[in-house]
């Protein structure tokens, strides 16, 4: 007796230790950090003012992706409603890193593809209207769970009733563990005919969830029941609930597991969970029973039955009328396509993102911090550019399969990155070639040449001849290098826009030469090319390896008119509390003056009217003035395009990923692609800088004269003043050149 007396004090001492041991396990996880909660990446926000360009479609589209409700009178936040080109657009407050916008009621009027008028619900002008961003990724632990954390305050009307009529009733009555439930579960479930109600309590799922594993145990059950009662006597059912709320598990995508109403409402709704329906709040409380088996995108019939039943205890219970529920059964599921709610569809995008954020960030704090990451990520570009390079290369790939491509989109003229494609497949996650690849680039290094020259207005205009001859010269490796053009001619002398247009090698070669190649290297690098370049006579017709988002570099310079700006992925960043950490404002050095700057996109303009680019015009309008330059390198191994508008820039590359041959030019190649992004968007037209160093003056550029406008070929070109010709050409009438003659006298004795 003494023994066994013994013996049940030790077990005694043994259960009491290990209940401790229990003990300090739930506590210190529960009052420590509970959860590693990934960075939340955001879209920049649409914004809406008069004279935005913008297609009304998209708008909508735009609206229902981030879950704006279609209603016939907006009246409450997450709606719109639209007749014509009217919205009215009733936004949700959202706490921006500059500070909270709160929810408002807008009219929005179109007049084609402009907004022409944008008012407050009184009426009153509304200079600008800015909508929630889009989440579109995060940076995920190892674990990648995924999660938004809520107050129980932020639960919808009938969320935590319904959880607890379903799945535990007596939730704030019982000790953690609830025998009585488990009794009246089993009677519920057979009246019903299905699985209804559970029989563990919200404690106990919350502890199997939080602490343990899901395996079917004796032993695993008893340290749930001890640390269910343990947890019920440290902490308040609200603090349990609260905690439920934002663990339990409602479903997966790919590797991200989607943990908590929170995150769930956004991933089945793309909606706030504040704004769910009582028909989609049930819904998701039925997927707690199951998420998988009731998972509404695989088996719809299956989680509307499971609504249905949900809807069915509530009226039961009392706590929804049974006209409620009666109409709530009859509304569709509400689930939007897992395209629209697709937070891992822009990962090449994300890349540069993270590329960004570790120059700043350790990895730690990316993925457990629940910091917020605003870029300028543009959804609507993004979308169409991935579309674009897609269905471009699908009709390209049936002569050569393993065709690959990239594309970079930035604001014209601030340099903020707007959207990156890294692979021909949207979505795809691994090589980013936009940022990764490597690539000869060609012609694109061309301007560069000829800005250097256009920076001496004393030798060179663009009517000044350039010789486009054959040419040798040492190849700094021992050897000797003699470029062709693409055609195997040679035309003498041209002019050097139109050896520009038509992307002569030979005279893109003897001029780069006279101007002597570390010139032309100084200039490649105030354009923005940070890398080192060889100094050997080749890199004039770009035998050097970039990126995608090197060569956008360089044209962004062009495109902004002479000022070099980084490429910003990031505009800002937050911490969980909303607390800004750090901006990324955009910064401009001015690397070149406006006059020698416009002539080049000037002449890179004719390119698109009359040279390698002027496939682009086949379909773009023709009203629109555009400007770029194709690349093309031996063996047609890379096709490039390189071109701004008004306010976008594009950099486009077509290839195989093993460097073999693709039968593409950059004009039959990767210009198409950036053709079918601008024929999608509106664009602006190309302005002319202004800079009082320019005037416009009618010539003759075969014969580099001054002539009359009605001379035959007569066209008007800028000139750095000063740079104009002096000769006329024949065809100009003798009083129409004293007259000149005299105006210029007139002007010098001004200067």
């Amino acid at each position: 007796m003494s023994f066994l007396f013994k013996l049940g004090i030790c077990g005694l001492v043994l259960v009491l230790a290990y209940s401790a041991y229990l003990d300090s396990v739930v506590t210190q996880k529960f009052e420590g950090k509970k959860w590693a909660i990934p960075a939340q990446v955001y879209a920049r926000p649409l914004e809406l003012y008069e004279g935005r360009l913008l297609n009304p479609k998209e708008l909508q589209a735009q609206l229902k992706r981030q879950g704006y409700q279609a209603v016939r009178t907006a009246r409450r936040t997450g709606t719109f409603s639209r007749s014509g080109n009217t919205f009215v657009i009733y936004s949700r407050a959202f706490h921006f890193p500059d500070g909270a916008e709160m929810s408002r009621k807008a009219k929005v009027v179109f007049a084609g593809n402009e907004i022409v008028s944008l008012n407050n619900a009184d009426g009153s002008a509304l200079p600008l209207l800015r909508l929630d961003p889009q989440p579109v990724g995060g940076i995920y632990p190892a674990s990648y769970e995924d999660r938004i954390l809520i107050r129980l305050s932020q639960a919808p009307k009938y969320l935590t009733k319904a959880l607890m009529a379903v799945e535990d009733q007596r939730f704030y009555d019982h000790w953690g563990i609830s025998p009585t439930s488990i009794a009246r579960a089993f009677i519920v479930n057979m009246m019903a005919g299905g699985l209804v109600q559970g029989g563990s309590t919200l404690t106990q799922q919350l502890v199997k969830n939080f602490y343990l594993t899901n395996e079917r145990t004796l032993t695993r059950k008893i340290n749930e029941a001890i640390m269910s009662v343990l947890l019920e006597v440290h902490y308040s059912k609200d603090e349990i609930l609260e905690a439920y709320l934002n663990e339990v598990y409602l479903g997966q995508h790919g590797r991200r597991a989607i943990h908590g109403f929170g995150l769930a409402s956004q991933f089945y709704f793309a909606q706030p969970l504040k704004e769910l329906s009582l028909a989609k709040t049930a819904l998701l409380v039925g997927i707690v029973k199951g998420p998988s088996y009731y998972n509404p995108r695989r088996f719809p019939e299956r989680a509307m039955e499971r609504r249905n039943l949900v809807l069915d205890v509530l009226a039961a219970e009392g706590i929804v009328s049974q006209a409620e529920v009666d109409r709530s059964k009859k509304l569709p599921s509400g689930v939007v396509t897992r395209e629209q709610v697709n937070t891992s569809a822009y990962p090449a995008y994300i890349d540069m993102v993270k590329k960004q954020l570790r120059e700043d960030y350790d990895e730690k704090d990316l993925t457990s911090e629940g910091l917020r990451i605003f870029t300028n990520m543009d959804p609507i570009i993004q979308r169409y550019a991935q579309k674009s390079m897609t269905e471009t290369v699908q009709i390209l790939e049936t002569k050569d399969p393993a065709l690959q491509g990239a594309m970079v989109v930035t604001s014209a003229q601030t340099g903020d990155l707007l959207a990156v494609v890294g692979d021909k497949r949207p979505g795809y996650v691994g090589f980013n070639r936009a940022i990764e690849a490597q690539r000869q680039v060609g012609s694109l290094l061309k301007p560069a040449i000829y800005l250097t020259a256009l920076e001496q207005p004393a030798r060179f205009t663009l009517t000044t001849p350039v010789k486009d001859s054959p040419i040798k010269v040492k190849d700094g490796k021992g050897g000797f290098w003699e470029p062709q053009n693409y055609d195997g001619k040679s035309r003498g002398e041209v002019s050097l826009q139109k050896a520009l247009t038509h992307s002569y090698n030979q005279a893109a070669t003897q001029t780069g030469m006279a101007l002597g190649i570390d010139n032309v290297l100084k200039t490649m690098r105030r354009l923005g090319i940070n890398k080192p370049l060889p100094k050997y006579p080749s890199i004039l017709l770009g035998a050097v390896s970039l990126s995608p988002m090197d060569i956008a570099s360089m044209y962004q310079t062009i495109a902004s008119g002479g000022y070099q700006m980084p490429i910003r992925a990031i505009e800002a960043v937050v911490d969980a509390k909303g607390q800004p950490l750090k901006r990324y404002n955009i910064s401009v050095k001015k690397a070149f003056e406006p006059a020698p700057v416009e002539l080049l996109r000037n002449a890179m303009g004719q390119v698109m009217r009359e040279g390698t680019g002027r496939r682009a015009y086949w379909s773009l309008d023709k009203n629109i003035q555009v400007a770029g330059k194709t690349g093309t390198t031996n063996d047609l191994r890379d096709s490039w395009f390189a071109g701004f508008t008004g306010n976008l820039l594009a950099v486009t590359w077509l290839g195989n990923d093993d460097n073999s041959p693709t039968s593409l030019t950059g004009s039959s190649g990767a210009l198409r692609v950036w053709t079918k992004l601008m024929q999608q968007i509106p664009v602006s037209s190309v302005k002319s800088l202004s800079s009082n160093r320019i005037e416009y003056v009618w010539v003759k550029p075969e014969t580099h004269k001054l002539a009359d406008m009605t001379c035959e070929g007569a066209v008007q070109v800028p000139y750095i003043i000063g740079s104009e010709p002096r000769e006329f050409d024949e065809c100009t009438s003798p009083a129409r050149a004293k007259a000149r003659t005299f105006f210029d006298s007139v002007r010098k004795w001004f200067e």
